[in-house]
């Protein structure tokens, strides 16, 4: 399973820079070092301190040599997942502009996320599936990616340049993706598709306003866990400041490479939740509430599942274990 966010798990402080050399991020003491390896062959590099996490891109997919990411002594492998595989097509969850599908609202796992505020507490049991969706093939170099054609009126062009074949579950997919990456931001949001992982790192530093910022992702214990009822043991903010928080939400996006939907969202709050599964799977959690949903479309999933309207009370979802949330770190 693809684990493109390895670098980014946990909650990291993270000091951006541009030098000559490329971009870096480090991470406190030892660090985590992006090198864009402008005018080398490497490609894009991350390494997360001393024995820690290394992600090394290089160009060339499909190709021996794409991503690889290590995690430690003994690492983590990251395996392309096949293609072909019969996955349900449905509208992005975490867009707020779009409507439920029917589809979505019966078979999409990530529907059981949404969640009311008043209902983060420790003790309160909720039916949750973590699910790990996949990224992407890998990350591109900048250059590399920043020069593919990258727009739904480009598809035909896309399909053939991957191999994909026109009316396949991937070629839907990708489209889709476009279409996303392509729609309107909400009422007081912003948007945009990264499409490497420097570009994710200065789309959330410029929205944020600040070289220092904090990353956090889902990590779930076992994987593979179904869904089940998991008990909130622990509920903590996971931004430092007052009443709200501003941060930047990056989601995974399936495509031949590496995409993620980054959204800027200014009256939310972050949380970090330890949760305990029925099975003994324990998962360390960020929740996002969002507290003014009044631009949001009225026939969204999680109004539909909630029971409630825009603009009425704060909507709160889980993040899937591949996505990523940006905070400011002071």
């Amino acid at each position: 399973m693809d684990r493109l966010l390895a670098c980014l798990l946990g909650f990291l402080l993270v000091e951006f820079t541009q030098q000559g050399g490329g971009t870096s991020v480090n991470v406190g003491g030892g660090g985590v070092h992006v090198d864009a390896g402008h005018g080398k062959p490497g490609g894009t590099t991350v390494d997360v301190g001393k024995g820690g996490v290394g992600v090394n891109v290089k160009p060339g997919y499909g190709k021996p040599g794409g991503t690889t990411v290590g995690v430690g002594k003994g690492g983590v492998g990251v395996n392309v997942k096949p293609r072909g595989k019969p996955v349900h097509v449905n509208v992005a969850p975490f867009i707020y502009n779009y409507a439920a599908t029917e589809t979505q609202l019966h078979d999409d796992p990530n529907v059981a996320l949404f969640f009311l505020e008043k209902d983060l507490h420790p003790g309160k049991t909720m039916a949750v599936h973590f699910t790990a969706t996949t990224a992407g093939e890998k990350f591109l170099p900048r250059s590399e990616a920043d020069a593919m054609p990258f727009s739904s009126e480009k598809v035909p062009e896309i399909l053939s340049r991957f191999s994909v074949k026109p009316g396949s579950v991937e070629a839907a997919e990708m489209a889709q993706t476009l279409r996303d990456c392509e729609a309107p931001p909400a009422q007081g949001e912003r948007k945009a598709c990264a499409t490497s992982l420097e570009s994710m790192v200065d789309f959330a530093t410029s929205s944020l306003g600040t070289s220092h910022v904090r990353a956090a992702s889902t990590v779930v214990g076992k994987e593979g866990s179904p869904e089940q009822e998991y008990t909130v043991t622990a509920v903590k903010r996971a931004a430092a400041g007052g009443d709200q928080d501003q941060l930047v939400a990056c989601h995974a996006e399936p495509y031949a490479y590496a995409v993620f939907a980054c959204h800027l969202t200014r009256a939310t709050r972050a949380y970090a939740v330890s949760m305990a599964g029925r099975d003994g799977t324990g998962v360390e959690a960020v929740a996002v509430c969002h507290a003014d949903t009044a631009g949001w479309n009225p026939k969204h999933v999680a109004f539909q599942v909630l029971k409630v309207k825009p603009g009425t009370v704060p909507v709160c979802h889980f993040l899937p274990q591949d996505h990523v949330v940006w905070t400011r770190s002071g």
